[in-house]
């Protein structure tokens, strides 16, 4: 009887012991809940969140911010400039490509051309198109041509990825997308479509490397879903959840809250080139219909903060005292009423997973209680993308929309939304557009922030857009994850530590 109580106190021993293994090497591999699987791994061709985050891992970048927001070092190591509209960089010359090549000078100019060609159809083109021409001058050194000042360049050049050019000239579009090469900290290991995209550690990582020898980003639609997998253990950090269950973590003593007020707003987009929403006063009529306080407040739980323009705190152009249509309902009414049936056609809210559909349902409950006729119109990701950047014919009546670029800088929300030359556009205001060119064509911050004061004002006095508030990022993680949420949302593995908790 003795000998059985040992025998099974050593199978219990070695039954925990084998657990406890399990549970040490399961960590060697991090899990990390999206809402749904990258549109692309191709990083010249598509930039929402759910792509870049999983990319942005596998590529480099030519300059990138650190964890204060200020911008650093990537793959080139210095640059000044030699006019107001050439640019010297000099690159790292102990960089590989994930299939061992070198990267060089050439890549990066490959890579600047790839992007701002028009007939590649970038839709980060608009942020790019300032360029006018790369040179390598050496096998270290690139020299970038704008087509004037371009105060904005280094901060859109921390998205700029670097691709290798004897790949990507060797296959197609489809296939490079399909496997992609970079030199990032992190390489291309499988895409299981729908499910995960698994990405492996690059041990020859020139930089700092990641401490997860694995990387497994998932598709999670439901946001329930997604925390009941980091409360059950099978996730490490979930994204994209709300106030209720930051609250629901937070209570039940399975995983810790992280969030960040970011660069990004949140905002209402009204096609103004498509009935009803080419006539002021309906717009007008809108934005005294949206209560944003009562969204933030009520909704979001106030992680966020109201905003009465496109730009967030967290970006160089926001400026104080820019005054917005407030929350009047009455006065919404009576302008409705002024308006007759012309307020009365019907409209309808394009919306995607991704967005809390709590706060979508509230605004249509809130356009319906001064008398419009609104209804909300789901879709995929990828189709909500494709029809918001095809230009005025394509772009929905309205929208509910979050807009990063990443760059925490007003150019890089308030020109492709605004611009009547970026596809993301439908707005035709000759001053609006004057006043965007200038304000990225001056390297005088005081005078851009005038600039952008202006753009500010004459977005709330026509009512193109109807900012709602500045977003905040909020994360569920592992009580072991060390993770920092960064204002630009940016996911760097090789940035997130495990304490073993």
């Amino acid at each position: 009887m003795r000998m059985n109580k040992l025998l099974i106190a050593a199978l219990l021993a070695a039954s925990s012991l084998t657990a406890t293994a399990s549970v040490a090497a399961a960590k060697d591999m991090i899990v990390i809940d999206f809402v749904g699987e990258p549109n692309s791994l191709d990083p010249h061709v598509q930039w929402n969140p759910d792509s870049f985050n999983v990319y942005r891992n596998i590529f480099d970048n030519l300059l990138t911010r650190d964890d204060a927001g200020e911008i650093a070092p990537q793959i080139a190591t210095e640059w000044n400039y030699l006019s107001d509209t050439e640019i010297e960089f000099k690159i790292r010359d102990d960089v590989t490509f994930h299939d061992g090549e070198k990267l060089t000078a050439e890549d990066v100019v490959f890579s600047i051309k790839r992007i701002t060609d028009p007939e590649f159809a970038s839709p980060q083109l608009g942020q790019f198109n300032s360029i006018t021409d790369a040179v390598a001058k050496d096998d270290t050194t690139v020299v970038l041509t704008t087509d004037g000042p371009y105060p904005v360049l280094f901060a859109q050049l921390t998205k700029l990825s670097i691709v290798p050019q004897h790949v990507v000239e060797a296959v197609s579009k489809d296939e490079f997308n399909a496997n992609p090469v970079g030199s990032g900290p992190y390489r291309f290991e499988t895409w299981n479509r729908g499910v995960e995209v698994i990405l492996a550690r690059n041990d020859d990582y020139w930089g700092e490397k990641g401490v997860f020898e694995k990387a497994s980003f998932r598709a999670v639609p439901d946001a329930a879903t997604r925390v009941a997998n980091l409360q059950s253990g099978t996730s490490d950090i979930v994204t994209n959840i709300d106030s209720d269950l930051a609250a629901q973590i937070e209570g039940s003593g399975t995983g810790k809250v992280l969030s960040a007020r970011t660069e990004r707003v949140a905002y209402f987009a009204m096609n103004v080139q498509k009935a009803p929403l080419d006539n002021e006063q309906v717009r007008l009529a809108i934005a005294h219909a949206l209560d944003k306080e009562g969204i933030v407040e009520g909704i979001l739980g106030g992680f966020e903060a109201p905003v009465s323009q496109l730009v967030s705190p967290a970006a160089f152009g926001y400026v104080e005292g820019i005054e917005a249509p407030g929350y009047d309902p009455e006065k919404a009414k009576e302008i409705i009423a002024e308006l007759g049936d012309t307020a009365k056609a019907p409209f309808s809210i394009l919306t995607a997973p991704v967005y809390d559909q709590r706060v979508v349902q509230a605004i249509q409950q809130m356009l319906a209680d001064v008398g419009f006729s609104v209804e909300i119109e789901m879709t995929d990701m990828g189709n909500w993308m494709q029809r918001m950047q095809s230009g005025p014919e394509s772009i929905p009546q309205t929208s509910f929309s979050r807009w990063s670029c990443g760059c925490q800088d007003a150019d890089g929300i308030m020109y492709p939304i605004l611009h009547s030359s970026s596809g993301w556009a439908n707005v035709k205001d000759e001053d609006l557009d004057a006043t965007l060119d200038a304000a990225r064509s001056t390297i005088d911050s005081d005078e851009r922030l005038e600039l952008y004061k202006k753009v500010s004002e004459i977005v709330a006095s026509k009512n193109y857009v109807i900012p709602l508030y500045q977003a905040s990022v909020i994360y569920g993680a592992a009580e072991g994850i060390e993770f920092t949420p960064l204002a630009n949302e940016n996911i760097f593995l090789n940035r997130i530590g495990w304490t073993g908790q």
